[in-house]
């Protein structure tokens, strides 16, 4: 091994903070909390801009293709910071195409009763 003195880190021991969590689970957890709700941003200013301008729906449906794949994944490899991640990254990618439909819609109405 070329890491001389930190074998210990290499141990998945359980967590001082929560006992019935790995230390890989923690990790996992703060990894996942990051990049899931990466997203939030942009789904918080489309709702209070009330447009649907700035959102890619076939981008959206792509991600949410593969966070279907990563929860498979998780339950396979038995994850559960890929599981619930992503499961939650689901959830509000489910969300912003919600919200887009809804405000693509209203749009198209109110260009329909100006002309």
């Amino acid at each position: 091994m070329m890491i001389s003195g930190c074998e210990e880190l290499l141990h998945n021991t359980k967590s001082i903070l929560i006992p019935s969590f790995q230390r890989s689970d923690l990790f996992g957890f703060v990894a996942g909390l990051g990049t899931t709700f990466a997203v939030l941003p942009d789904l918080v200013a489309m709702l209070r801009r009330r447009s649907s301008a700035g959102m890619n729906p076939r981008m959206a449906a792509i991600i949410g293709v593969f966070q279907i794949l990563w929860i498979y994944y998780g339950i396979l490899i038995i994850s559960r910071p890929v599981v619930v991640w992503n499961v939650i990254g689901e959830l509000i990618n489910f969300f912003s195409v919600g919200a887009y439909s809804y405000f693509l819609r209203k749009e198209k109405t109110r260009a329909a009763i100006q002309t």
